[in-house]
């Protein structure tokens, strides 16, 4: 067996993943609040040096070692597919339905068709219902009716008004004599014990498992919210562009080799074997 042929298919495969990866987050560069994703790549040789001591079978790297091929471990894989929670720029509009969160550690959380989700898209707007809902018409939901899927009616003629914890406010704006705001119940924001377990379903949602959702922490995250204001992507141009060549360059590489492997080296091998016999 040709190692080398097998390390740069691996190879390629590693990096037509990664490819995939660079094209989402360039497709969402304009999307409110989208989170990058990103890629570690290792090889098989320094995972299993790294985690060998955690293994069930203690004395397999001796038993083992006679039958491994060292070239096949070090076939790049991805070891670990991650998310990079840091906060997006802010931009202001004059919308007042619009809202950004300025904690990485914190969500909205709507109602959908398969339970409740979670969002860092704070762009509402006023659904057929009259409830505050996202653009794709799922309803945000109130601080108290998190865990029965209560939403925020919005009276019309009614401004909305909201502090940074998430409390809202009506204005009258159909009366000359606009009165003191009335208190009118609060945004959902949750905040979790280990947002790592946060999964990205599209739409620019998270599902979090429900057999650990006793781990949804507060309810109120101090200072959070701003109003007129929404989060940008945090993917960055440059660099998702620099990732991009760099990528297209390895799997022109891992091409050649393929090639070599294939005109050359097996051409060779071939005729040297015709030869001798």
């Amino acid at each position: 067996m040709q190692s080398g042929y097998y390390s740069a298919t691996g190879g390629m495969v590693t990096q037509f993943n990664r490819l995939d990866i660079i094209s989402n987050n360039l497709a969402n560069l304009n999307t409110n609040s989208f989170k990058r994703d990103d890629v570690v790549i290792g090889d098989f040789l320094r995972l299993y040096q790294t985690h060998q001591e955690t293994l069930p079978l203690k004395n397999q790297t001796r038993e083992a070692a006679k039958y491994i091929n060292r070239n096949l471990d070090r076939v790049p894989i991805i070891s670990e597919e991650y998310t990079d929670k840091s906060i997006g720029a802010m931009s202001r509009t004059e919308n007042p339905l619009d809202f950004a969160l300025d904690k990485e550690n914190a969500y909205f959380a709507v109602q959908t068709p398969n339970g409740v989700r979670y969002t860092r898209d704070g762009s509402f707007t006023i659904g057929t219902d009259g409830t505050l809902s996202t653009k794709e018409g799922y309803q945000v939901l109130s601080r108290v009716g998190l865990d029965n899927q209560g939403g925020i009616l919005i009276p019309q003629s009614m401004e909305v008004e909201a502090d940074k914890n998430g409390n809202l406010y009506f204005r009258d704006t159909a009366n000359e004599n606009i009165a003191e705001p009335l208190a009118a119940g609060s945004i959902a924001i949750v905040s979790f014990a280990n947002p790592k377990y946060l999964k990205k379903v599209g739409k620019n949602l998270y599902e979090y498992p429900e057999n650990r959702l006793n781990e949804r922490e507060n309810l109120i995250t101090p200072n959070a919210l701003y109003q007129h204001y929404v989060e940008k992507s945090n993917v960055n141009a440059v660099i998702e562009m620099s990732n991009l060549i760099e990528t297209n360059r390895l799997v022109d590489m891992y091409s050649k080799v393929l090639k070599t492997h294939m005109d050359d080296l097996n051409t060779e091998a071939i005729s040297k074997l015709a030869t001798r016999a």
